[in-house]
C-alpha cells in the first residue's frame, strides 16, 4: 500500500478513473469523507470494498471508521442494487389498506428482505414512509412506475411481468 504521502495524482487516476472527482484533491482531508463516498456511490452504484480502501488512504481515516460511516447514513449502500428498484410504501393509507400482505408476498416470492437484493440482481427491495399515493394504497414503485390498489395476487404478477420482461422465465 501506498503511504498517504506517496499517492501520487496519477496513481489515483489510473486506479480508479471512474471517479466522478479527482481523489487526489482531498489528500489529507477527513472533512472530504462524505462527498468521497457520495462520490463513490454515484460512480459504482454503492460503495465497494477497494473504493472504502482507497478513500481511506486519501483522508487518512481507517477503513473501519468509514465503515462506520457508510453503515450509520442510510443513503450508503455496500451492495450493488438490483435491476428492478421495487419501493413498498408503509405509510399510513397503505399501512391500513394491507401493505404488510403485500411485502410478505413479495419477500415470499423473492425470497429477500426489506433493504436486500435477489442472488441473481434482478430485485432490489425498499420499504419507504410514503410514496405519495394514498389514493392509491396499497401502494409499490417498481423503478419509476406506481402501482396502486395491489393484492398479493396482482403483486405476483407483477414480479412474474418483470422477470419476463428481464429474459429470466417466469
Amino acid at each position: 500500500m501506498l503511504q498517504k504521502e506517496e499517492i501520487r495524482k496519477d496513481d489515483v487516476k489510473d486506479t480508479f478513473s471512474n471517479f466522478k472527482v479527482e481523489l487526489w484533491r482531498y489528500q489529507g482531508e477527513r472533512g472530504a469523507l462524505i462527498p468521497l463516498l457520495q462520490s463513490a456511490q454515484e460512480t459504482y452504484g454503492y460503495i465497494p470494498e477497494s473504493a472504502i480502501d482507497h478513500i481511506s488512504e486519501i483522508v487518512g481515516i481507517p477503513s473501519a471508521e468509514i465503515y462506520g460511516v457508510i453503515t450509520f447514513y442510510s443513503q450508503f449502500r455496500l451492495k450493488p442494487m438490483g435491476k428492478n428498484i421495487i419501493r413498498i410504501c408503509d405509510g399510513t393509507a397503505c399501512h391500513v389498506n394491507a401493505s404488510t400482505a403485500i411485502l410478505k408476498t413479495i419477500t415470499d416470492e423473492l425470497q429477500i428482505d426489506s433493504n436486500e437484493t435477489t442472488e441473481d440482481g434482478l430485485f432490489t427491495l425498499q420499504t419507504v414512509a410514503c410514496l405519495g399515493c394514498c389514493s392509491l394504497s396499497p401502494v409499490v414503485m417498481i423503478n419509476d412506475e406506481t402501482y396502486g390498489r395491489l393484492t398479493p395476487k396482482k403483486i405476483q404478477q407483477l414480479l412474474k411481468e418483470y422477470r419476463n420482461t428481464d429474459g429470466n422465465g417466469g
